[in-house]
């Protein structure tokens, strides 16, 4: 995940040159979209994780637990899909 995060920083960083240089504006809107992708996948993949450990291991702990983590990655998934 951090190594996927660099990734991310340096394409931002990219970007950033592209504007100082006065790259046509598609050229970097187009990369805009890229690193957009890119943190929706890193978004996807951890909350695939949370569900996977805290919200299982929620769940076993008892009904109300499980209900509580469920509610809260609920919550993170509509705010995911707002960004």
């Amino acid at each position: 995940m951090a190594k996927r995060m660099k990734r991310i920083e340096g394409q931002v960083r990219g970007i950033g040159r592209m504007i100082d240089q006065d790259t046509y504006c598609i050229d970097v809107l187009t990369q805009i979209s890229a690193v957009t992708a890119a943190l929706h996948a890193v978004g996807v993949n951890l909350l695939e994780s949370h569900m996977n450990h805290c919200v299982v291991e929620a769940a076993q702990e008892s009904p109300e637990a499980g209900a509580a983590k469920i509610a809260e990655a609920t919550a993170a998934i509509q705010r995911l899909i707002k960004s």
